[in-house]
């Protein structure tokens, strides 16, 4: 993201204080890594003790010795940052509410907690030795650098193991022994203005060690005397007729004796077995390549090719090799991939358009935050994937903070796309900016190191379809140079793109990306315009801003003080909104507009029920406008909501929050990426129907409502016998402004099969009074509003009556629950936005993480809709349904248990 505003502001007064205790005892205490298996294991340190080395003063030789006390350290576990891992100690209480997090910046008298340098100091114990046996350590990572001990011996320092991406192996079979060993880390403080680790820009608070440590583990390694490294498969797909695939294999032996060997390389890749016997001089290191021209079975007839989600499955293959050295067992390894082609091209108007398999594709993505403390949570990690399958989107794009190989697999699993790249705003960005710290000979090796490991991770993952080697500024010559000719030598097989920005390199060319935002609030309208943000090419981060969590949410992370300025003095910095700094520590443009367009809010719950309201129909808009003109004359290509997580409670800027709570620009989103949909543009009143797969659509049946506030028809339309290509849009109509209407009115989209079985619906809710957009006085983060549409009526509306039936099935692990919302014909009024939650029996709290067919729904007397959600088994109770709308009054609704049958399936179904 862009570097924000320069100047510094006043900020909100500090309204809490953290707590800083004594050392604890983690949940659970220290125990030594075990190392078992033979040659090819590969074993994580499981857990660290980690102490400041202010405290522990002792030289690197006697703390990575064996009777060392480690009385009063960290027990932390293998992951961990230093303020990961002070966290899991409970060393500070509730960081993540109000501004707690201000306190442990300074958490004594000295200032020097996170200055100094840290000891990482585990035990591993090792098996009994066999000849030719070599042990490796294998760091994934430092932040921002480290000196590493092995039982008294520094076997590397901080200049050799720097950098957040370097992956470095260090043999250190001359000083370790069978039973019990000794690692110690010396990591050295980070700055991501002056070392190449991860910085946050306005995205949250900058974490108070600024990520030191290990962040993404260290491994232990053994191998026989060849070692058998970065195995990869590089498949070319024949086009258009994806027949064909043919398979180069690769991957590196290295000789880690003083004498030569003889090594036999045997596997198994697709059903094809390969064989190859080299010759290796002491220390030497070869590539060794399969292709189909050495093993005729590599080129592959009809295989299964991987497609992104909605256009095909995602098969995968695996391949798997070993090395053998005198009849023995040397070293293993293997890998996962798919086969498929990606490439990517200019359009005529000059904008990036990715094709997969030879198929052009809209990219529908969203910005990926990693938490904040960079703590590894595989089960949050897995529900966030579940949660973008849910929201309809193909892609995540990450801005630096690049994840491990669990997000990749995770994403090949689902036909996710990844857009990968370096970050902005801070080293890695400076070589690039005019009065940036320079980078020296030490920079560019970290660099190039980064930008090998990164490759040698990704480049086996069919979901990755490309590599930014900028952000907000391309790199210089040199640098643009290096990252080029690097991802070349490790055979990188997807597009390689300047940067996130309208410009380019002589390497790469013009990157064919706008940046051009907003990050703060625009109307719905604005996304249909053919300027700056506006619903063409490829927008690289845009969204219109603050995206504001459900009140249940807002009271864990806010203070009472912070959520009474939320609503009555939006003016105001909010800690929860952006950096202290950054513009976006106010919201006002937001809160302006929600006054203007909704009414001045008259408490929180208000506040956040028009929030809601806002936050569903801006973020649908977005993502309609880039669906409606995907076949344009100037079509969009792309898109990455700006963004689609937050790395701690935020109120800006994502999909989801935090915690995981679905509110109003999920479900937008949810709505706007249905895989074949119905959908109203607010540039030209069009009734447009997107098919996001690559099936063709037949009979489809539209029928398109426009109602006054009261709810009477003014205008109906059916348009039957639609046939919709797949991966394309159609305009079945265009409604008319009926006389009559009222000032604030609605319209109603239906879409369904031939056989009457529903497809997609839609609401919005209109006014006569456009928005207008001051287009001159645009800026990089906003466009000025000049009038604002009135939509203050829907604040009118009478009560409607709603009537809830709820069932609950168990389904193994998981829980499905279906709602039938229905309104019955003598209600008064249109139920408008209902929305259902399903709360835990023993707290109220919501259960989550959940996936909803649909939510946020809106019903006319006489119509009925059943919802369903799946979610994990909440064992031992019974959780309750609850049910609030804009004019409907919450409610409770027990649970009926139901008996479970194999083939449900979360889906929606309408009725009148």
């Amino acid at each position: 993201m862009r570097l924000l505003a320069k100047s510094l502001f006043v900020t909100m007064t500090a309204l809490a204080a953290a707590t800083v205790a004594a050392p604890a005892r983690a949940a659970t205490a220290f125990a030594p890594t075990r190392v078992d298996g033979g040659a090819g294991a590969t074993t994580a340190v499981a857990g660290w003790q980690i102490q400041a080395s202010d405290k522990a003063q002792e030289s690197g030789a006697k703390i990575s010795s064996s009777g060392y006390s480690t009385q009063g350290w960290y027990p932390v576990s293998g992951r961990a940052t230093v303020m990961a891992g002070l966290l899991e100690n409970g060393a500070y209480k509730d960081v993540f509410y109000s501004d707690n997090l201000r306190a442990v910046q300074a958490p004594d008298a000295s200032g020097t907690l996170f200055v100094n340098a840290w000891w990482y100091r585990t035990e591993f114990s090792l098996p009994a030795a066999t000849h030719g046996r070599h042990t490796l350590l294998r760091t994934n990572g430092m932040i921002a650098s480290a000196d590493v001990w092995v039982n008294g011996h520094l076997v590397a320092d901080h200049a050799a193991v720097a950098g957040a991406y370097p992956v470095h192996e260090l043999d250190v079979t001359p000083w370790v022994h069978a039973g019990s060993n000794i690692l110690a880390l010396r990591v050295h403080p980070a700055d991501p203005r002056r070392s190449l680790s991860i910085g946050w820009v306005d995205w949250n608070p900058t974490p108070p060690d600024n990520n030191m440590g290990p962040w993404r583990g260290v491994d232990i390694v053994q191998s026989g005397p060849v070692q058998l490294r970065f195995a990869h498969v590089t498949p070319t797909l024949s086009l258009p007729d994806l027949a064909h695939a043919a398979l180069t294999v690769k991957v590196e032996a290295r000789n880690l004796d003083a004498v030569a060997h003889e090594a036999t390389i045997t596997g198994e890749v697709a059903g094809v077995s390969l064989q190859r016997t080299i010759h290796l001089a002491a220390g030497e290191t070869q590539t060794v390549a399969f292709t189909p021209k050495t093993d005729p079975g590599l080129d592959l007839s009809h295989p299964n090719v991987w497609w992104p989600i909605g256009m095909g499955a995602h098969p995968l293959y695996s391949l798997q090799l070993a090395a053998s050295v005198d009849g023995a067992t040397s070293d293993k390894t293997s890998a996962t991939f798919g086969i498929r082609s990606v490439s990517s091209k200019l359009t005529k108007q000059g904008y990036r358009q990715f094709l997969v398999n030879g198929t052009p594709i809209l990219i529908r993505g969203g910005g990926w935050a990693p938490d904040m403390f960079l703590r590894d949570d595989p089960a949050r990690m897995e529900a966030e994937f579940s949660y973008v399958r849910n929201l309809g989107l193909n892609t995540i794009r990450s801005e630096g903070k690049l994840e491990n190989a669990r997000f990749y697999e995770l994403a090949d699993r689902d036909g996710i796309m990844i857009l990968a790249g370096w970050e902005c705003c801070d080293k890695w960005e400076s070589a690039a900016k005019t009065g940036g710290a320079p980078w020296d000979a030490a920079d560019m090796k970290v660099a190039q190191d980064s930008m090998a490991s990164e490759a040698r991770l990704l480049r086996n993952h069919p979901s990755v379809i490309g590599f930014l080697i900028g952000s907000d500024n391309p790199p210089p010559p040199p640098l643009a140079r290096m990252y080029v000719d690097t991802l070349h030598a490790e055979d990188w097989p997807a597009p390689i793109i300047a940067v996130a920005t309208d410009k380019g390199t002589a390497e790469t060319g013009l990157s064919g990306m706008k940046m051009t935002g907003p990050y703060a609030w625009v109307p719905p309208s604005y996304w249909y315009a053919d300027k700056l943000g506006g619903a063409f090419g490829f927008n690289s981060e845009t969204s219109a801003g603050a995206d504001i969590p459900r009140l249940e949410d807002l009271t864990r992370m806010l203070s009472p003080q912070e959520q009474e300025a939320l609503w009555k003095y939006p003016q105001l910095r909010q800690y929860h909104a952006a950096a202290d700094w950054s513009t976006f520590a106010s919201i006002a443009p937001f809160a302006t507009a929600l006054a203007k367009r909704y009414g001045a809010p008259k408490s929180l719950a208000d506040y956040v029920a028009k929030a809601q309201l806002d936050n569903y129909d801006n973020t649908r808009a977005q993502f309609e406008a880039f669906n409606a003109h995907r076949d344009a004359a100037n079509p969009s290509t792309g898109v990455i909501y700006w963004m689609l997580n937050n790395a701690w409670p935020s109120l800006h800027w994502h999909l989801y929050d935090y915690y995981m709570n679905p509110a109003g620009a999920y479900f937008g989103a949810k709505k706007a990426n249905e895989p074949v949909h119905i959908q109203y543009s607010y540039d030209t009143r069009a009734v447009v129907l997107v098919n996001q797969t690559l099936t063709d659509q037949h009979g489809l049946q539209a029928r398109l409502r426009v109602r006054n506030l009261d709810g009477s028809v003014r205008y109906e339309q059916r348009v039957q016998h639609i046939d919709l290509a797949g991966n394309g849009t159609r305009q079945v109509a265009t409604l008319p402004a009926p006389a009559g209407l009222s000032p604030t009115y609605f319209v109603e989209l239906e879409l369904a099969s031939a056989d009457d079985r529903p497809i997609s619906r839609n609401v919005y809710w209109l006014s006569t009074q456009a928005d207008t957009l001051d287009w001159a006085q645009s800026n990089w983060y906003l466009t000025p509003v000049t009038h604002y549409a009135d939509l203050t009526a829907l604040q009118s509306l009478p009560t409607a009556t709603s009537e809830v039936r709820a069932t609950l099935r168990h389904m193994g692990a998981q829980d499905s629950v279906s709602v039938t919302l229905t309104v019955p014909a003598s209600s008064k009024a249109v139920a408008l936005f209902q929305h259902v939650s399903i709360k835990r029996s023993a707290d109220g709290q919501p259960v989550l993480p959940i996936l909803w067919s649909d939510n946020d729904v809106t019903l006319w007397p006489g119509e009925s809709i059943t919802l369903t959600a799946r979610y994990a088994e909440q064992a031992n109770a019974t959780p309750v349904i609850e049910v609030s709308g804009w004019n409907a009054p919450a409610r409770s609704v027990p649970l009926t248990l139901q008996q479970a049958s194999p083939d449900h399936d979360v889906s929606q179904g309408m009725s009148h």
